[in-house]
């Protein structure tokens, strides 16, 4: 159900790795987070080259439920930004795995990488 290829947190993010710009992973949140927040309505990201460390909040997503803090998977320095959901932040929810992503960090360690869960660790941690 969750994508092979992506590692997630307990806080229903997800990381790909690599991501776009050199040494990055690209981080989004899960679809079960998606749904569970109902339509997105707006989205704070952190700025470019602000540095964030491994589960703070980093920024926020609005939807027509509540407002949520968006943690930062791992350490490290912020790359790029989805400038995209500035205008369309429903994105988050139509396409939570592409399209919808958040932002890019250059992870501080890449070790911190191996401390995320894989997908059949994600859905069992749903299942609990």
């Amino acid at each position: 159900m969750y994508p092979e290829d992506l590692s997630y947190t307990s806080e229903h993010e997800w990381v790909r790795d690599p991501g776009e710009a050199p040494g990055s992973v690209r981080v989004g949140i899960t679809d079960y987070a998606q749904e569970a927040l109902g339509d997105i309505v707006y989205v704070s990201l952190p700025e470019v080259g602000a540095t964030v460390t491994a589960g703070s909040p980093c920024g926020e997503l609005e939807s027509t439920k509540s407002v949520s803090d968006i943690y930062a998977p791992v350490s490290g320095e912020v790359v790029g930004v989805n400038e995209a959901l500035d205008a369309t932040p429903e994105l988050v929810n139509s396409d939570a795995y592409a399209g919808g992503w958040l932002f890019e960090i250059v992870p501080a360690e890449r070790d911190e990488l191996g401390q995320l869960m894989d997908a059949a660790a994600y859905q069992a941690q749903l299942d609990t």
